[in-house]
């Protein structure tokens, strides 16, 4: 699911239920969960079905009843960059916040998908290892991170990925070299919405470089001290808010055509740094959507200038 659609049907019957719960403990089946829980915009309607495996074989048998049964699913890490409908998503939604873990063997860095990014940066700080701290600060999993090549402060994951281990559809695990990735700015293979690309990203491998501890410590602090300094953390976000337009900062067209605190309800411009849209508290989807669109729109009638959404519209929207 990767577009806004209106009045969410059901797609998963009292007997499909049955089958999962037979391959899924009953605790990590959650009907009809708020998404508004699972996403740092802290917005979204129930997910008909919230599934959390936390092993790589719980992972295969719930893909692999997803395609038996056709139903449709969406795959989720920290949720750190979705601005999920207010009526909910269709299908299942299948998290992999707990199919976490770091390992490292002399340079290597291995990370399960649902491990936090800083939770990996940190890893490799605790064994000397430098080329991770600009992830120190990033919100989203490794997994999120892999999927559109997350970086910042000059970092990115195109640096230091070599590969990627992924569960294909047949069920079938695969290594797939970084170089095979198309990584570039916010962007991955991962991101072709086609049926050949069902692959389940299950863990990263980062090749890194030995580094003084106190010094990789330092630059992770000062990038976190930056972001505390210039972001809006006090309210929830789903970070940048969109892309970088070439040859611009979005942030500064947006204060420019005036916009830094605009309001949409609790839907909001944030006053700290324009390029977040942030919740002041009861925010529906709708809000920020038509927040968004507003943006869009002055931005481009007064500087000509097209603003890509960094944040994902999914689900169903009012």
């Amino acid at each position: 699911m990767s577009e806004m659609k209106t009045n969410r049907p059901s797609s998963i019957t009292e007997s499909q239920i049955k089958a999962l719960e037979e391959i899924l403990p009953a605790e990590k089946i959650k009907l009809e969960e708020p998404m508004a829980r699972h996403t740092t915009f802290r917005i979204g309607g129930p997910a008909e079905a919230y599934l959390m495996p936390s092993t790589e074989e719980e992972l295969r048998d719930v893909m692999q009843w997803v395609h038996e049964n056709a139903i449709p699913y969406f795959l989720i890490g920290n949720g750190s960059d979705l601005l999920v409908g207010d009526l909910g998503m269709t299908g299942a939604v299948i998290s992999l916040r707990d199919l976490k873990g770091c390992t490292v063997e002399g340079h290597t860095l291995t990370v399960l998908a649902g491990t936090s990014m800083h939770m990996a940066a940190q890893a490799a700080e605790d064994h000397s290892l430098k080329g991770m701290e600009f992830a120190s600060g990033i919100p989203g999993s490794i997994g999120g991170g892999v999927f559109m090549n997350a970086g910042a402060y000059g970092g990115e994951m195109k640096q230091v990925l070599t590969s990627v281990r992924v569960l294909m559809a047949d069920g079938s695990f695969s290594d797939i070299p970084a170089k095979d990735l198309d990584l570039a700015y916010r962007h991955s293979t991962f991101m072709a919405d086609t049926e050949e690309n069902r692959r389940v990203i299950v863990s990263a491998t980062m090749e890194l470089e030995e580094g003084d501890q106190q010094e990789i410590h330092d630059l992770s602090a000062d990038f976190n001290q930056r972001r505390r300094d210039k972001q809006p953390l006090e309210f929830p976000s789903a970070g940048s808010t969109f892309k970088r337009p070439e040859g611009y900062f979005a942030g500064k067209l947006i204060s420019d055509a005036g916009l830094r605190g605009y309001r949409v309800g609790d839907a909001q411009v944030s006053e700290k740094h324009s390029g977040f849209c942030v919740n002041r508290g009861t925010a529906s989807a709708q809000d920020m959507l038509d927040l968004i669109h507003h943006v869009q729109s002055e931005v481009k009638a007064q500087f000509g200038v097209d603003l890509e959404p960094e944040v994902r519209l999914v689900g169903y929207f009012k």
